[in-house]
């Protein structure tokens, strides 16, 4: 049995977008969400082909460390404060959407549902190489 699952979604992080709805009132998932939901399937399934999920019931914790590229038209200086970590992005999508369309993607891989995930944290910088960070690992007595 595996203690943890640690993999990288390359690209800018995106969040969960909401449900959209057609004009007889069924919910759909929009495009842009279903190709990201995917995108982690394939970033995790790369990392792990031969997984098993956490046992059914098993309290997990999850950690995103989400990295936005750094805007070039900033000015050097702060280009460089961005890099450091001194600067920190506020800009969307918010850490409770980056959150849900990763534990989402989750769901059947890393563990049977993500109701297991009882601690979770998101945290955003900038980096040189936009991603996101993804640790997934059981519950040590927090």
């Amino acid at each position: 049995m595996r203690s943890s699952y640690r993999f990288v979604i390359l690209g800018e992080p995106r969040g969960k977008g909401r449900p959209r709805f057609t004009r007889d009132g069924h919910t759909y998932t929009d495009s842009e969400t279903r190709a990201y939901e995917k995108k982690v399937r394939q970033a995790f399934l790369a990392a792990y082909p031969l997984r098993e999920p956490f046992p059914k019931g098993e309290p997990v914790r999850a950690v995103m460390t989400a990295y936005y590229a750094i805007p070039k038209s900033e000015s050097k200086i702060k280009r460089e404060l961005m890099a450091t970590g001194y600067i920190r992005p506020t800009k969307k999508p918010d850490t409770d959407n980056i959150a849900k369309i990763v534990l989402d993607s989750l769901n059947g891989l890393a563990y049977h549902d993500d109701a297991q995930v009882v601690t979770c944290e998101v945290r955003k910088y900038y980096g040189i190489e936009p991603r996101v960070e993804v640790e997934v690992k059981e519950v040590m007595n927090e």
